[in-house]
């Protein structure tokens, strides 16, 4: 089908259904009047029970924090193309109509742009759905108000997509299991968890809590709205789209049924969003348990265990979220895993590519941007040797960069000089025929470790011993 028959003809409200994720800033809309705002008259008498949701979600304030969240996080245009931008000035202009449809349960989400990002694994790629900004919008109207409603219900040893809580946090818990005798693992693994996700068992699940009819409708239709990749139309009678507001929130609420299966059965378990690990006593224990939760997940939740990647192994050989564990003096330990040092000199390797045609200002920028994401997020494991040689090889790197700006022998003439080093050497040097990797090494004398740190081009280990924790 033709994307044109699914995309908005002028943009017309009732063909735009999808809002976007984006808080906060954007002074012109703080500073207008009252009227002048997203839900205006809606001065609707606001209770705590579940059967008044819809009219929770559509009041004047939540719908506002709703449109700025959407403009904090940014990101870019759905199937209509309209960009975080225009957001306000459409809303100020239909915003009557928008919320008209919404009360009278008229309003059809527009289908999410589906964009493939590239996995670890070679010819694999994660499918995102990209809402409309209006989308977007109405998504997190929908989740602020269901958020309260949830997390009491949700586990304390489930931390993904959750407020106040993060990573760490997970990684932490598995810790505390581990140092407690628990270090056989059944590390679970959801095939296609997003894509496969029974919709007719998560409304069920939803009704549970969700007494208003009509909420439960709009979630529906947020289900149901398709998809839209390389022009053509696809149905969406199952899964939840990955990249809108509502959806982490729906992955939790699905999940929490594992959850609580487990917490009945007595396991220490550990859940950041679709990662599951599971912590026994024995190896016997553990094989017995990756058994009966591969059933209850396949039978009663409609999902799929990936028997392939699902393994039953000891703490020290499993990953969970990029990090890796070891023993040591009989304490459990964090290390970084294999495949998280590859994929982070994969990306180096692309910030300092020397073929590349950016300023030495922006490759150093966008070099420290990284590192210091990065070693936040991998603080907690014990690398410090790792860090070393990765410096090593970033170092070789950047020399080698700079031997290829210095194309002509003149100009490594020039810039050799600068360095105090004897004219035969300048001679030497400057009149070297090796390529930019191998002439990295020659330039150790020129570009110390402290002149390339001096560039901008901080040492990882410098920033990790900062920051460090375990």
């Amino acid at each position: 089908m033709n994307v044109t028959k699914h995309v908005l003809k002028g943009r017309q409200l009732h063909k735009e259904g999808y809002p976007r994720m984006v808080p906060a800033e954007q002074g012109e809309y703080l500073e207008a009047s009252d009227h002048e705002r997203i839900a205006e008259n809606n001065g609707f008498i606001v209770d705590l029970q579940a059967d008044r949701l819809l009219e929770r979600i559509l009041h004047r304030d939540n719908m506002n924090n709703a449109y700025f969240s959407v403009k904090a996080n940014k990101g870019v245009g759905g199937v209509d193309r309209m960009s975080v931008d225009e957001l306000l000035p459409y809303l100020k202009e239909n915003k009557d109509t928008l919320l008209s449809e919404l009360w009278l349960g008229k309003y059809k989400p527009q289908p999410v742009r589906r964009v493939e990002i590239p996995k670890e694994e070679k010819g694999k790629v994660r499918k995102l759905g990209i809402p409309t900004v209006v989308g977007r919008m109405v998504q997190q109207a929908i989740a602020q108000v269901l958020t309260p409603i949830y997390e009491p219900q949700f586990s304390e040893t489930s931390y993904g997509f959750r407020p106040n809580r993060s990573a760490h946090d997970a990684l932490r818990k598995c810790q505390e299991y581990a140092n407690d005798g628990y270090r056989y693992v059944v590390d679970m693994d959801l095939e296609k968890f997003f894509d496969t996700v029974s919709q007719s068992k998560l409304i069920e699940v939803l009704s549970r809590s969700i007494k208003d009819g009509r909420v439960l409708s709009l979630i529906h239709r947020y289900l149901n709205a398709g998809v839209i990749q390389h022009g053509v139309f696809e149905r969406s009678e199952k899964g939840v789209p990955q990249g809108g507001p509502l959806s982490p929130l729906l992955s939790n609420v699905m999940l929490n049924e594992l959850d609580k299966e487990l917490e009945k059965r007595g396991h220490k378990f550990v859940r950041y969003a679709d990662d599951c690990m599971i912590l026994c006593k024995s190896r016997r224990s553990a094989e017995r348990t990756m058994s009966g939760i591969s059933k209850f997940i396949e039978r009663k939740l409609f999902l799929k265990v990936n028997k392939e990647k699902s393994v039953v192994a000891y703490i020290s050989k499993v990953k969970f979220l990029g990090y890796g564990f070891y023993i040591f003096k009989g304490k459990c330990r964090f290390k970084l895993h294999e495949k998280s040092k590859r994929k982070m000199k994969r990306r180096l390797c692309e910030i300092l590519n020397r073929n590349k045609g950016i300023s030495n200002e922006a490759r150093q920028r966008r070099y420290m941007q990284y590192i210091r994401g990065w070693l936040q997020y991998f603080k907690l494991a014990d690398m410090k040797a790792i860090l070393k040689n990765v410096d090593e090889w970033i170092r070789r790197r950047v020399r080698a960069v700079y031997w290829k700006q210095w194309k002509k022998v003149k100009t490594r003439y020039r810039m050799i000089r600068r360095y105090g080093i004897p004219e035969w050497k300048v001679h030497e040097m400057a009149n070297c025929r090796k390529g930019a990797w191998r002439a990295a090494l020659m330039l150790n004398s020129v570009l110390t470790n402290k002149e390339i740190a001096s560039q901008g081009y901080m040492p990882m280990t410098s920033y990790y011993l900062q920051i460090y924790k375990n």
